[in-house]
């Protein structure tokens, strides 16, 4: 592989091409840990190893495609510059090592995108372009701009030397973790998925490939129902970082043969990931790293327990404001939050007999509102909405038990 422009037109990447990214690439990017995880193993009874992706210097993995892309590329090319659509990570390794190249970089980001990824790539001293509400529109002004300024584009996910790059992890992975079952890749356009999994089934064919998506963006689902990747339609989701309408041709050419099982998940086990990483692993990790342990807190991979499972924990740019939010998501997921709605009487006492009741159950009231214009006709009563923190799931059905046997009624 010499050239972007070579690597554009070819139809496929080899391992040799992804060794030879490892080479590369290995003077300047991270060579992450990937240890046990004890706590997780406990959580989901599987034996579990996680790859720390998010410890690279932009936290993310893009960075290994995005310095192998820009290193191949011609004199020329360097010289007048590159430009990507990014929701964030690919942006933010292309700025970084752009920057560290001498590289002019153009990111052109949806206007959703996380602040915290916005600033850090005018860090780098990138030019950023907020155009669209998702990447395909990003994308378009980019691909304007190419014709406009002849920048060369550097598909995230699609480029050749980008799967090449990311599939760099598991060669590492395989040094590691001598021994490992099933990895399970998360998957947006289909970049790191591709590149991980040829390197395994090159190696280590008995390695179970198991993909990984946010029901909210369906690019995987369409692609493995029609066999083809075709555009679908993408919701918000806390995955920002997958959130793309439809996977790479090269990508999918790829991956698709080497998927043994895929799965979707949901919004609230996303949540439920990040809070448990948070406090399991003391890894701060975005969405779409943190979806791979979402994928396995859904319950659809329980043949997956008393095996060894690889975690990729892919990124870890979230916004705080983002986080916070994120984090009581979690807890209301895991049964430690809980809304309790309740009619009491709206006397001197009323309040205190409610309060008692939750006391004495042992849960701990955050907050209380109190909805006097619409509660029920009786004047005398008063509808409150109340926050309750409980130990879990069960600890929160008992406080609304001992509510019930003393004649709240808390609503369901």
């Amino acid at each position: 592989m010499s050239t972007q422009r070579e690597l554009n037109q070819i139809k496929s990447v080899t391992l040799v091409d992804v060794q030879d990214a490892a080479t590369r690439i290995n003077d300047a990017i991270l060579r992450t840990p990937c240890p046990p995880s004890p706590a997780l193993s406990d959580l989901t009874g599987s034996s579990i190893f996680c790859k720390l992706e998010y410890l690279q210097r932009t936290g993310s993995f893009k960075e290994r495609g995005a310095r192998n892309a820009l290193l191949l590329l011609s004199p020329e090319q360097r010289l007048t510059g590159v430009i990507a659509a990014s929701a964030g990570n690919h942006a933010l390794g292309l700025s970084w090592h752009g920057r560290s190249l001498s590289i002019p970089v153009t990111v052109v980001m949806p206007k959703s995108a996380p602040i915290t990824k916005i600033a850090n790539c005018r860090k780098h001293n990138a030019r950023v372009l907020l155009h669209g509400n998702d990447i395909q529109e990003a994308r378009e002004l980019a691909l304007r701009i190419v014709k406009e300024e002849g920048l060369t584009y550097i598909n995230g996910f699609n480029d050749a030397a980008i799967i090449a790059g990311q599939g760099t992890i598991a060669l590492e992975l395989i040094e590691q973790v001598p021994q490992f079952n099933a990895i399970i890749l998360p998957v947006g356009g289909g970049g790191l998925a591709a590149g991980i999994a040829l390197v395994l089934k090159s190696i280590r064919p008995d390695v179970r490939i198991i993909a990984a998506q946010p029901g909210r963006v369906g690019s995987l689902k369409a692609a493995m129902e029609t066999g083809s990747p075709i555009p679908n339609r993408i919701e918000k989701t806390l995955a920002d970082g997958l959130a793309v309408p439809v996977l790479g041709e090269r990508a999918w050419s790829i991956l698709a043969p080497l998927i043994d099982e895929w799965v979707e998940v949901g919004e609230k086990e996303i949540a439920l990931a990040i809070l448990k990483l948070i406090e399991l692993e003391k890894a701060v990790v975005e969405g779409a790293g943190a979806v791979p342990l979402a994928a396995l807190l859904t319950g659809k991979l329980s043949h997956l327990k008393n095996q060894t499972v690889v975690l990729p924990l892919c990124g870890g740019n979230i916004d705080t404001t983002t986080l916070g939010r994120v984090i009581e998501r979690g807890l209301a997921a895991d049964g430690r939050l809980g809304r309790i709605t309740c009619t009491i009487s709206d006397r001197p006492g009323g309040l205190a007999e409610f309060a008692l009741v939750v006391a004495v159950a042992e849960g701990s009231i955050i907050q209380i509102e109190h909805d006097r214009a619409f509660a029920s006709d009786d004047l005398s009563k008063v509808t409150i909405h109340c926050l309750v923190e409980s130990r879990d799931q069960a600890h929160l059905t008992e406080i609304e038990a001992a509510l019930r046997k003393s004649g709240f009624s808390p609503e369901q």
